[in-house]
């Protein structure tokens, strides 16, 4: 296990009140997904300290895991930040490397350019760390798309049009394979149109 070990100190609620979005603290990864119960992550708060309330807040670990703990209750590992001269030292888990999760697309299909795309990968990094966890190759039909994120209307009847928000313009449709939709939004996907400026010109 790759772990660093750093000076550190444990700061109360009301000094987390005074941190932001951008500062690293340190939170324990003995959570629903690590379980490593004497090891701590780095993680920034997912919004200004000042904005919790109830003595709980939520972190999000740079490994994409949010997790509520209270600083102040002694019964839980504590919100930790880097101090050279505090009077701690915490066991701070490492990354071991990306994971990367991609959509290509190879033109006219052919399957001889992934071939070659995985032989450099692999040149590149050693045949022992390059992966491929999931390949699923799907034919992807000539038209370009826009993808929107719809609200999904409550009720049996709706007075109001549902929300939508764009997340992808002129793209392909298995775009929507690799998008996160938000709950209680579903995807609609649309056959791109070009915007056409009909303002005047001298």
């Amino acid at each position: 296990m790759n772990t660093e070990k750093i000076a550190a100190r444990r700061i109360s609620l009301e000094e987390v009140t005074n941190l932001g979005v951008k500062d690293r603290v340190f939170i324990s990864a003995d959570t629903a997904e690590l379980k490593l119960p004497g090891c701590y992550v780095p993680a920034f708060l997912t919004e200004p300290g000042e904005e919790f309330e109830g003595g709980s807040i939520t972190a999000r670990t740079v490994f994409q895991e949010e997790v509520t703990c209270l600083p102040d209750d002694e019964n839980e590992a504590g919100v930790y930040v880097a101090d050279e001269s505090g009077p701690a030292t915490i066991e701070v888990l490492q990354s071991a490397g990306v994971v990367l999760d991609l959509a290509l697309f190879v033109p006219g299909g052919d399957k001889g350019a992934l071939t070659a795309l995985y032989a450099a990968a692999r040149q590149a990094f050693g045949a022992d760390v390059v992966q491929i966890w999931r390949q699923g190759l799907k034919e992807v039909p000539d038209v370009k798309v826009d993808i929107f994120e719809e609200q999904v209307p409550r009720g049996r009847k709706a007075t109001e049009p549902p929300k939508r928000d764009r997340r992808a313009v002129d793209t392909y449709p298995t775009r929507a394979d690799f998008i996160d939709f938000s709950a209680g939004w579903k995807p609609v996907i649309e056959v791109h149109k070009p915007v056409v400026d009909d303002t005047p010109t001298i």
